[in-house]
């Protein structure tokens, strides 16, 4: 059972990066480095101050020690941190088509990984649910890149809830450098309060939401039991009534533009995509947003 099950999972990662290099060659060609601008400043040398340099560049240590006045140069830094916040509690099974939220999470987060390897950018990775499960600090290459799709796709969503607190918390004690930080969820949890708006201040903090159609598009279909993936709770739901299927609809989309109006309060970019639909029309839009922004 054991061997089947390895062999499963090497199937499932040739499959994800056969879509993911497509993708990448399809959406991202010359993109990737004007959308994710998350590049800081490294510090280089001191020089004589010229004419025409920024007073603010001027370093008063040097110049109060030296008796002539020095100014700091510094370059851009070439490469970037890229770190993937991931949701791996149970909601993440729920799937009304070919493919579940996990699936579509999986995918997103290996055409991202190879975005990066071509960049030659650091990629790490944190999985949670209620709690930290893992994490893999930032490292260069694809052997390393590799290893967290493996983890991903052997990983599947595990029956707890969502506690998006405990990964921001962990990413604000341990990343001290500013990074591009995917938190992919379904955000089907409370809202995490003061961790969030910290990692926002100090990371370029990407929203990617995940959903499936039917979690706003509730079908008239008689009595229906819905089972909730994270706790085992069973409900039985009478679809037939139109107000109870109005209901499900209206706190599903009361749901979702909370995160919204709490992202865009915060500055932060949502990247919403679905099971139902070809997520490569989504990314660009989200790509053309970003570079308008940059430019």
């Amino acid at each position: 059972m054991q061997e089947i099950a390895v062999a499963e999972i090497l199937k499932r990662v040739r499959r994800v990066r056969i879509v993911a290099h497509r993708a990448v060659n399809d959406l991202f060609a010359g993109q990737y480095k004007s959308v994710f601008r998350g590049r800081g400043m490294e510090f280089e040398e001191v020089r004589e101050y010229q004419p025409g340099d920024e007073i603010r560049s001027i370093d008063w240590n040097v110049t109060a020690r030296s008796g002539s006045t020095f100014v700091k140069r510094f370059r851009e830094e070439r490469e970037l941190t890229i770190l993937f916040l991931v949701d791996v509690s149970g909601s993440g099974v729920f799937g009304s088509g070919e493919r579940s939220k996990w699936d579509l999470t999986v995918e997103l987060a290996a055409l991202l990984m190879f975005s990066a390897l071509r960049n030659n950018d650091k990629i790490g990775m944190l999985t949670f649910d209620e709690e930290v499960v893992d994490y893999f600090p930032p490292r260069k290459g694809k052997s390393h890149m590799l290893r967290l799709i493996r983890q991903l796709v052997a990983l599947p969503p595990r029956p707890r809830r969502t506690d998006l607190a405990a990964p921001l918390m962990f990413l604000n004690r341990v990343q001290r450098r500013r990074a591009v930080v995917f938190l992919m969820s379904d955000f089907l949890a409370p809202d995490p309060g003061q961790p969030l708006a910290i990692a926002r201040q100090r990371h370029d903090l990407i929203a990617v939401r995940t959903a499936d159609p039917r979690e706003s598009t509730i079908p008239d279909a008689s009595i229906v039991t819905f089972a909730d993936a994270e706790t085992g709770e069973l409900r039985q739901v009478d679809t037939r009534n139109r107000r109870v299927r109005e209901a499900l609809v209206r706190e599903a989309n009361r749901h979702a533009e909370t995160w919204n109006t709490r992202f865009r309060g915060l500055g932060i970019d949502e990247l919403s995509v679905s099971t139902g639909e070809d997520y490569s029309k989504t990314l660009r839009r989200f790509f053309r947003m970003r570079e308008r922004r940059f430019r």
